[in-house]
């Protein structure tokens, strides 16, 4: 046990940025997260305790430097840090995941799903592909494309929000 006002343990922080590191990772891969914010987010694994060589060099990058060159170090400090960038398919089935969390914290609404390409998104689960199948191209053609109107096709989304968000998790936490 620390003493109040002490720091954690350096084990401990370094675990966490580790955790956070191997989540960026994977909102990365399903393009939750920008390239001109890796910089910030190196220096925020760094302050956590993570140090190699790549996230020094990419913490120190302003959030306009090249693209390209900012991935690419991202990727090289992933790898120096030991954390394997996960496949599209599985980073996408995670992000629906925390889409399908706000859903039911009410932090977004059931036409925000309609605006992204969620129901493009290769479903594996029953849970997954209940949830992808009430998710239409656009917030305008709910009733063309799924038979609902606007109130039914809320009800329904959310539920299967729920169902999703209490089923089993999938592969590697992100």
């Amino acid at each position: 046990m620390r003493a109040e006002g002490t720091s954690p343990e350096p084990e401990a922080s370094v675990q966490s940025g580790f955790t956070s590191l191997g989540e960026v990772a994977c909102r990365y891969q399903a393009d939750d997260i920008r390239a001109e914010d890796l910089p910030m987010i190196a220096a925020e694994a760094l302050a956590a305790g993570l140090d190699t060589p790549a996230l020094c060099e990419l913490a120190g990058w302003p959030r306009n430097a090249n693209t390209h060159d900012i991935r690419d170090t991202f990727e090289h400090a992933l790898a120096e840090s030991g954390i394997r960038l996960p496949d599209r398919g599985l980073a996408r089935r995670h992000a629906l995941r925390r889409m399908a969390a706000r859903l039911v914290d009410g932090e977004t609404t059931p036409a925000d799903l309609a605006r992204d390409d969620w129901w493009e998104t290769e479903a594996e689960t029953e849970a997954e592909r209940s949830f992808v199948a009430l998710i239409p191209q656009c917030d305008c053609c709910i009733e063309y494309t799924l038979g609902l109107d606007q109130q039914t096709w809320a009800a329904q989304l959310r539920e299967a929000a729920l169902a999703l968000t209490s089923s089993p998790p999938i592969g590697p936490g992100c």
